[in-house]
């Protein structure tokens, strides 16, 4: 690591030109081709994939995403001869439209059911020729504006349907712009040098800006889910701006001890950098964690994510010390230069607020550690609640035309006719078509269903699908306890005597069949990245307390974040405040991405806390120094890593996309507990009450582990020539924090 700082500062501006050149090929590129997301949440051998392909086989024309144009009149009546005449024009525009299959107004003897009873609403369907995810916006964009262009003052017209929701804007980059302002003025404050603060800054967008470009390369290699660069952006310029603040850091205070600012650069990346690297791939092994799961949707997910964590690291350890090169002694501010050329190099010892917590935690520690498990326990309980369900429409913000439809669809016919469910099956004689008939009588008494359509036979015979309307939401929970009476009760007692095999298909039966292949797998991820995580702290502190209280703690920090979420989302506690429509469910998939994100982010922490400890322990052997010690010296820094990653979190709420705020708050709430509740309080508390215990490890499983250390040899010959030139230059050794107990 050191010989690699060392290169680039040497080489300092082919190392600044080679990430510029990379960040400007990979956006070109990105540029040239475009994007190609996919929101594929279907789980091959599914019921519910089944259904579409056998829908999609015997009738082509229904394979396509289907959308809805929906009118209202205030008064008077969509049947009136000037609307009708207005709407036609409309739709038979938009069904010349490129990409569109077939329109099925409702002025016309099969469509009166598109007209409510009340008169004042009606609604059509517009059918695409491809899928929602293989739809381009522009098509999706002509559909909009040639619906939108009937819309006058006594006709309201608005568009609601998957496809129609790649039109809607999110909020551009606010979210980004917001989350780099805070994060600068907090390195401002904490480094009081603009040069210093900008760094971490440049060298984070750096890194994230060429991940974004490379994720959206990558969307044309595999399936890449469309809120995948921005989870990147997100997650990235989090962990990139900290990184380079702990890099920054450990070169300040380099600085401060007397040596160059080459010296000072490698030093800084021998050893924070090493720390770094080390938290960098604990963060991707637990996001490629979700490879375990075997769904194509959330492999682009982690793999997107990995990405653009790797780059920000890399960027963190070579382009970063290139340009601590470039500024010189303008790392330390004005005053820190002055006080430097003045009295000469001193040692920066911890003082102040984070020297009295230390020894407040050391002289309190089951009173500490008491209170953080109560705030954690209190903060979990909404997440025994839970429940996994992805959010339809509905709970877009007020001002989308696809909730604006939604509502009116849901007013005029019922909340259910957002989210038909569609029933297929393969006919193989006369005794099939019998059974689907007396099927249409059987559905339309069945518990939670609200209509049902007459049965369709493909053209050859072979296949049959009718159209069940629930009379609950898509997101319902009563909408997927229909699936499952469905499914388990009624079309088994239909389907007996006959060959019929009728699956259940349609938005809402694909997200539960979704969320239960995620359910079910779930306890094998969490184990598998439980399990990885401590094998690479047992190998880096040699101790079997170490990892397990990391476990703890990460499950932990997850449970209340879900807590938190589960509260603004599912219970809607400031949903609507936030410009984040009503509550809902929470997606099937956010589970296992928090678990992926938080467990990374929560071993940052945990390997900047401990490894200061580990190296105290290793020099002492004092369990009581070590862990006073090691909170002093890391805690500031650590709390304004977590300022600067809570804000560039929270600031992702103002993007205006659900899931992306779902992340947001949760990454944020995760991020403020680890930080301020357990790494500075309960973790600590606990090392102080387990003593020397902390630190051991059978010598069995020591003789067979193999030795990788966060703080590599050439690091602990920097500190000893840092001491040298302290102590050469001290008159007189004041007492600090390290040697007055608690």
């Amino acid at each position: 690591m050191a010989a690699l700082a060392r290169w680039c500062v040497r080489n300092r501006l082919m190392a600044v030109l080679i990430w510029l050149l990379a960040l400007g090929g990979t956006t070109t590129a990105a540029l040239a081709v475009g994007s190609a997301y996919s929101d594929d949440y279907e789980v091959p051998g599914a019921e519910s994939d089944r259904a579409t392909r056998l829908l999609t086989e015997g009738f082509p024309d229904l394979g396509g995403d289907s959308d809805t144009v929906v009118w209202h009149t205030a008064s008077g009546s969509v049947r009136a001869a000037d609307v009708e005449q207005s709407m036609n024009r409309a739709l038979e525009k938009i069904a010349d439209l490129p990409g569109v299959a077939w329109v099925a107004g409702p002025y016309d003897d099969q469509g009166r059911a598109r007209i409510s009873a009340d008169g004042h609403t009606a609604y059509a369907t517009v059918t695409f020729e491809d899928r929602a995810e293989d739809i381009d916006e522009a098509e999706a964009r002509a559909v909009v504006d040639a619906a939108e262009a009937a819309d006058n003052d006594g006709l309201q017209v608005e568009l609601g349907g998957s496809a129609i929701g790649l039109t809607e804007s999110s909020g551009g980059h606010l979210a980004e712009v917001v989350g780099v302002v805070v994060a600068a003025v907090v390195l401002f404050l904490a480094f009081g040098s603009l040069a210093a603060s900008a760094l971490p800054i440049a060298t984070a967008l750096v890194g994230v800006g060429t991940a974004y470009a490379g994720i959206v390369l990558l969307g044309h290699a595999m399936t890449v889910a469309d809120f995948a660069p921005m989870l990147g952006l997100l997650v990235g310029l989090g962990v990139g701006i900290d990184y380079a603040l702990f890099i920054v850091t450990r070169h300040r205070r380099g600085l401060k001890r007397g040596l160059t600012v080459p010296e000072a650069a490698a030093s800084a990346v021998a050893t924070t950098g090493r720390a770094v690297v080390f938290a960098g791939a604990t963060v991707c092994i637990a996001l490629l964690g979700m490879l375990i799961l075997r769904l194509s949707f959330l492999n682009g997910v982690a793999i997107a994510a990995s990405l653009t964590v790797a780059l920000t690291v890399a960027a963190s350890v070579t382009l970063l010390p290139a340009l601590l090169s470039f500024i010189g002694l303008r790392a330390l501010s004005r005053r820190e230069r002055r006080r430097l050329a003045e009295h000469g190099p001193q040692p920066e010892l911890p003082t102040g607020l984070a020297a009295r917590w230390s020894a407040f935690v050391e002289r309190r520690p089951k009173l500490l550690g008491a209170f953080a498990l109560v705030v954690i326990a209190v903060l979990a309980v909404p997440a025994f609640s839970l429940r996994l369900g992805t959010s339809d429409q509905g709970n877009a913000p007020e001002s989308a035309t696809t909730r604006q439809a939604y509502d009116l669809l849901a007013e005029g016919f019922g909340a259910g006719v957002n989210g038909p469910l569609i029933l297929v099956t393969r006919v193989e004689g006369a005794e099939d078509r019998l059974a689907l008939d007396n099927l249409d009588t059987v559905l339309r008494t069945t518990e939670g269903v609200a209509s049902v359509t007459p049965v369709t036979f493909g053209s050859g015979g072979r296949a049959a699908y009718l159209t069940v309307v629930p009379d609950s939401a898509p997101q319902s929970r009563r909408t997927s306890d229909l699936v499952d009476r469905l499914r388990t009760e009624v079309l088994p007692r239909a389907e007996a005597g006959t060959s019929l095999d009728v699956h259940v298909g349609g938005v809402t039966a694909g997200y539960d069949d979704f969320a239960d292949v995620i359910v079910g797998k779930l306890p094998l991820f969490v184990g598998v990245v439980i399990g990885l995580g401590c094998l690479l702290l047992l190998l880096a502190f040699r101790s079997v307390g170490i990892p397990l209280k990391a476990a703890v703690m990460n499950v932990a920090a997850v449970a209340a974040a879900f807590g938190i979420v589960v509260a603004v989302f599912q219970w809607g506690w400031g949903s609507d405040a936030l410009g984040l429509g009503r509550a809902g469910p929470i997606e099937p998939f956010l589970p296992v991405i928090m678990v992926s994100v938080l467990f990374g982010l929560s071993m940052d922490y945990q390997v900047f806390l401990v490894s200061r400890m580990y190296e105290e322990w290793l020099e002492t052997g004092d369990n009581r120094r070590a862990v006073r010690v090691g909170l002093a010296e890391t805690s500031r820094v650590i709390n304004s890593a977590a300022v600067i990653m809570i804000s560039v979190f929270l600031a992702f709420v103002l993007s205006g996309d659900r899931v992306i705020a779902m992340f947001g708050i949760a990454l944020a709430a995760a991020v403020a507990l680890d930080a301020f509740v357990l790494r500075t309080l309960l973790v600590p508390a606990l090392m102080h009450l387990l003593g020397s215990a902390n630190w051991w490890l059978p010598r069995r499983l020591d003789r067979h582990l193999p030795r990788i250390s966060i703080e590599p040899p050439e690091c602990r010959a920097a500190h000893e020539k840092l001491t040298e030139v302290v102590q050469a230059l001290e008159k007189e050794r004041r007492p600090d924090v390290r040697d007055i107990a608690g």
